[in-house]
Formats: structure tokens, C-alpha cells, sequence
């Protein structure tokens, strides 16, 4: 049975017959999932060719998850699903409401025939390392979040540069790297900034620090509103050593410590909004409802994945700073 037609005769480049050849050996049922396919060496001298272009068509298969690679037998059919054209590697560092609204809008902003496989390192270097390493040309595109880990950028040189994008943390050492990010350290600072007014009722400014990894601009924009700013400040790690009092302001990175302080201050006779205030990081529906709404400071993960999107189906190189949003409910 001859799966592989070359013509040398058509304008279409002869990897592409090759990958068209298998796909329609799938359409039309001549193979299956678990068949062999020809060798490479086989193909190479029926149609000579060059051994490149018979690993080029079987790579671009192997990216669309079509075939698969067994040391010493040779390719097989691995799904028989040709209607994915693109598979992208996703790479999180852990799973949030925030990481859930950016995913959906990713993967829906991509559209038909992009298959998304995602993974989480859960800030390990050692998990990060090896899921890239496990997943070396199994993919068409990679977008991972670094978030703050080391040894990064020497992970990521095994990685073809111009299919790597990066999403929501970079630094100087990844400045190679497309991508759509947030200026952490600006954010606080300007959201802060903008919010003053409405802190003069209140003397002291409290970033609660969570046990959980928090971008390092975060702590570096706050230092810098205080520095700048007559309010006084400071950081406490965890909500057990707080002790409310009135004409605090507190900053809350995460939904578990604001959950937790607003438990507290209900069991003292403190009023949020006006004998205390509350500002948070990221909005979400939760923030919205709780207490009568929670004031934010936010950047836009729905733009964040759209955008995302746009660049692995545009083939765009470009770093983006994602938009930051102010959003002023009855909590401050």
C-alpha cells in the first residue's frame, strides 16, 4: 500500500506532499491509529530526497501530536485528528480564578485546529525544567509564565527562540523573548498613586505579605509609594501578627489573607470602608460582591490571553505591557 506521493511536478513543496500524503491516508481511512509508517531512509530513496525534508514533514506531525517517535522502530500514528493544525504548550505556574479567566480567553481567541495542552510548575525548578526538556519539538509554539524562578533563560535556550512567548513575569535575561506582561513594580506604584485621595482619612498603609510566591515588583512599587508618599507604611507576613486598628489601610495580595482579614474585622468593631480600608490585588467576581465590593488593583488577564492569541496566530513578535485598571468600590 503506498501512503507517500511525492510529484515533483505540483508547485507544493515536498514535505508538505508528504504530510498531505498521511493526512489523507487518515481521511480515507488507510491508516490508523498504531500503524507504521513508511522509513525515512525508504522515502528519502523512493523520491530522492533529502533525509531534511523527510524529518521536516514527520516533525511537523509530531508537533501536531499526528505521529510519534519510537527510539530504534521508527514513526507511528499517534491520533488519526488531522483537524489540529498547531499545538501549543501552555505553560503555568500555578492554577488561580485569574490564571482560569486568562486560560479560557486564550483558548478561545485561538480558534479551530489549535490543540492547548497545559502544564503548571508550581514555582519548582526542577518541575519546570523537566517539563521542558519532556516536551522539546512535540509542539508548534510554547508560552510559559517564568514567574520569578532561576535558571530560566538556560532552560529555555533548548527551545527554538522565535516560538517562544512569554506571559505575565520577564526580566533582563529573558528580554529575547515575545510576550505579554505586567509592570508589576509600575502597577502598585501608579494604582497607589491614584488612589491617594482617597487614603487621607487613613494613616497607615499595611501590604499583607502571603506565604504563597508574589512578583518581587509588587514589593518594590509598594516601597516606593511609601518613600514617596507622607502615609506611613509597612509589611507583615501572614494576617496572624495584624492587629486591627483604626485608620489602616490594608493591601491584600491573595483572596485566601483577604478572606481571613475580613473575618477578623468583624469580630472587632471596625468598619470597612470607613473606620479601615481594603485594597486588593487582581479583581474577580468575589471581589466585586464581598462586603459590598472590594477596590482593586488590576490588570486585565482576559486582554492578557486575547492578546496572547493574537500573536501565536499572527506569527508576532512583540512585547507587551498588558493594561492596569483601578477599579474604587466601598471598601476604601
Amino acid at each position: 500500500m503506498n501512503i507517500i506521493n511525492v510529484n515533483n511536478n505540483t508547485g507544493i513543496p515536498k514535505y508538505k506532499q508528504i504530510i498531505q500524503s498521511i493526512e489523507m491516508g487518515l481521511l480515507d481511512g488507510r491508516l490508523k491509529k498504531g500503524d507504521k509508517l513508511p522509513s525515512v531512509n525508504s522515502i528519502r530513496n523512493r523520491f530522492s530526497l533529502s533525509r531534511d525534508t523527510v524529518f521536516m514533514a514527520f516533525g511537523e506531525l509530531k508537533k501536531r501530536g499526528i505521529v510519534e517517535a519510537i527510539s530504534g522502530k521508527g514513526y507511528y500514528i499517534k491520533s488519526e485528528d488531522v483537524t489540529v493544525v498547531k499545538k501549543v504548550f501552555l505553560f503555568f505556574d500555578e492554577l488561580n480564578i485569574f490564571k482560569e479567566d486568562l486560560y479560557n480567553a486564550f483558548t478561545n481567541a485561538l480558534g479551530q485546529g489549535v490543540q492547548v495542552d497545559i502544564f503548571f510548575h508550581h514555582f519548582n525548578e526542577e518541575v519546570f525544567a523537566k517539563h521542558i526538556n519532556d516536551n522539546l519539538d512535540n509542539y508548534n509554539y510554547y508560552v510559559i509564565m517564568p514567574a520569578s524562578l532561576k535558571n530560566v533563560a538556560k532552560t529555555l535556550e533548548k527551545l527554538p527562540k522565535e516560538k517562544v512567548y512569554l506571559l505575565d513575569q520577564t526580566n533582563e535575561e529573558l528580554s529575547i523573548y515575545a510576550g505579554v506582561f505586567q509592570n508589576f513594580e509600575a502597577n502598585v506604584f501608579d494604582g497607589l498613586t491614584r488612589l491617594k485621595p482617597m487614603m487621607q482619612s487613613y494613616n497607615n498603609l499595611i501590604l499583607i505579605t502571603p506565604k504563597s510566591n508574589q512578583p518581587e515588583g509588587i514589593f518594590n512599587g509598594f516601597r516606593k509609594f511609601i518613600s514617596k508618599i507622607t502615609i506611613k507604611g509597612s509589611q507583615v507576613a501572614g494576617l496572624e501578627l495584624v492587629i486591627p486598628n483604626q485608620g489602616d489601610i490594608y493591601l491584600v495580595l491573595d483572596d485566601r489573607s483577604l478572606i481571613k482579614l475580613i473575618k477578623k474585622l468583624k469580630q472587632s468593631t471596625l468598619k470597612i470602608g470607613e473606620d479601615v480600608g481594603i485594597i486588593a490585588y487582581n479583581d474577580s467576581l468575589l471581589k466585586e460582591i464581598v462586603e459590598g465590593g472590594i477596590t482593586t488593583i488590576s490588570t486585565n488577564f482576559k486582554e492578557m490571553g486575547e492578546r496572547m492569541a493574537f500573536m501565536i496566530n499572527n506569527d508576532e513578535f512583540a512585547q507587551i505591557k498588558n493594561p492596569n485598571n483601578i477599579l474604587i468600590r466601598k471598601s476604601l
